[in-house]
């Protein structure tokens, strides 16, 4: 019997005792806006992001590139568990992520004076927009 058989019986299984059975496409959001948030998190300390992008060194855009990042990462923590209520803080840090980040433009906080700047900004956004979608479109999976 080859792991792919396995499959069906182990979520079965895993139903059956209580466990949760979170679907890949999840998992893979829920890391990713992880690995983002905490980048997004560096990159307001550091003020740059792997030498290609930058903050303004302002106070302010430390703490609200921090506070974005920390909420985005967050975020996706809780959305592993798979838990309704935190499939809707995943939503709304995501709003906050997207609000906090227009914000921080709007105020000059995230410079855009290049085309790689303003293409990383807008990206970055869409890509957290992506993200609440996806996971308002797999609201019954949550529990």
């Amino acid at each position: 019997m080859t792991n792919q058989e396995n499959l069906p019986s182990l979520r079965e299984a895993n139903k059956a005792i209580g466990q949760a059975v979170r679907p890949l496409g999840i998992t893979v959001v829920a890391i990713l806006m992880i690995l983002f948030g905490l980048a997004e998190v560096a990159t307001g300390f550091t003020h740059n992001f792997l030498g290609l992008i930058s903050t303004a060194e302002a106070t302010a855009s430390t703490y609200g590139a921090a506070i974005i990042g920390s909420l985005y990462a967050l975020g996706g923590v809780f959305l592993l568990t798979m838990k309704k209520w935190a499939a809707m803080f995943a939503e709304i840090s995501l709003t906050v992520v997207v609000l906090g980040r227009i914000t921080l433009v709007v105020a000059g906080l995230y410079p855009i004076n290049s085309f790689l700047q303003t293409f990383s900004i807008i990206v970055g956004t869409a890509i957290a927009i992506f993200f609440a979608i996806y996971i308002a479109l797999k609201w019954k999976l949550f529990r």
